[in-house]
């Protein structure tokens, strides 16, 4: 495959579909770090809503139970990791990566045992999501342009994907229009303020885990159902990390926030369209080397943009109410 073979469509449609996991891990994140709550943890739940997704999935053959269920352990997961960081205050950041080390290894054993596949779960065939197909595809997928942004660009995705770009807006306003969302950034930034105004702060915190549970399913979920089509163990590779990444570069808000999930959503698309193509001069670059580009893209903009940007001030710190 000469250079001349990668295809610019290819890669926005595969950005496209490569994003929707780190906007619902990334939005997960803010309900959770606006709040005062590091999430490290997200890695870990979607790890665990990815396996059983697939699990109940496959032993269902319905999708959509195999979404509620992954809701369901993600939720659980959110909520004990609550429990650790707001009612016992405990060290959130070692929290999280608890979480994520041990649903590393637990969905590799769980999924052993019950599928004997070697820690994944079996293929999914007709128990994946199926795409949309918008009205009038057949109609224009000839004409040039037009047909490709209505057929492919905008349409044959899942129904994930529209929530994942639908979600943007909605966390925008939840965040910005809405008491809940005031309340929220409160806590996050001055809780003992936020317990003089008669705002309960564990209260609060314990909705944006909850919520953060919910959308961090979603990540889990479109990883085995919609992109993969089973689980295989630490499918994830990183995205909770680069949802957290995301964060950072889009200043804990929700657009910017999205543009980064995007960001890295194009440059995994590339390193996929690069491998086994002839570059000039170079030539053909190694596969390894190819797989590094979304975790140096991350290394570059922490090192870029840490400094710059502003978390929220009460982030991490357990809230102990005055007397």
């Amino acid at each position: 495959m000469s250079f001349e073979d990668l295809h610019l469509g290819s890669i926005v449609v595969s950005t496209v579909r490569n994003a929707p996991v780190l906007i619902f891990a990334a939005m997960a994140g803010l309900f959770a770090e606006r709040s005062g709550v590091i999430d490290i943890g997200l890695e870990g739940k979607i790890l665990a809503s990815a396996f059983v997704s697939a699990a109940v999935a496959f032993t269902t053959q319905n999708p959509w139970y195999g979404i509620l269920a992954g809701i369901a352990v993600s939720v659980a997961i959110a909520l004990l990791q609550g429990c650790i960081a707001i009612t016992q205050k405990g060290n959130q950041l070692v929290a999280g990566i608890a979480i994520n080390i041990t649903m590393s290894g637990l969905t590799f054993v769980v999924a052993q045992y019950f599928f004997q596949q070697g820690g994944r779960t079996p293929d999914l065939g007709e128990a994946r999501l199926s795409e949309i197909v918008l009205p009038g595809s057949a109609a224009v997928a000839d004409v040039p342009v037009i047909g490709w942004i209505w057929t492919q660009l905008l349409g044959g995705h899942t129904v994930l994907v529209y929530l994942a770009f639908a979600l943007v807006p909605l966390v925008h306003w939840v965040l910005y229009h809405t008491r809940f969302g005031l309340r929220l950034r409160a806590c996050g930034e001055n809780p003992h303020a936020a317990d003089a105004a008669g705002v309960s702060v564990e209260r609060t915190r314990y909705a944006a885990m909850l919520i953060a549970g919910i959308l961090c399913s979603f990540s889990g979920a479109y990883l085995a159902i919609v992109q993969s089509g089973f689980f295989l163990r630490d499918m994830s590779a990183g995205a909770g990390y680069l949802a957290l990444t995301a964060m950072v570069f889009g200043n804990w808000r929700p657009f910017y926030t999205f543009l980064g999930c995007l960001m890295f959503g194009f440059f995994g698309a590339v390193q996929i369209q690069l491998e086994g193509v002839d570059l000039p001069v170079v030539g053909r670059i190694p596969g390894a080397l190819i797989q590094m580009v979304p975790y140096v893209v991350t290394v570059i903009v922490l090192a870029g943009l840490m400094a710059k940007s502003v978390a929220p001030k009460a982030i991490g710190v357990p809230f102990v109410k005055s007397r």
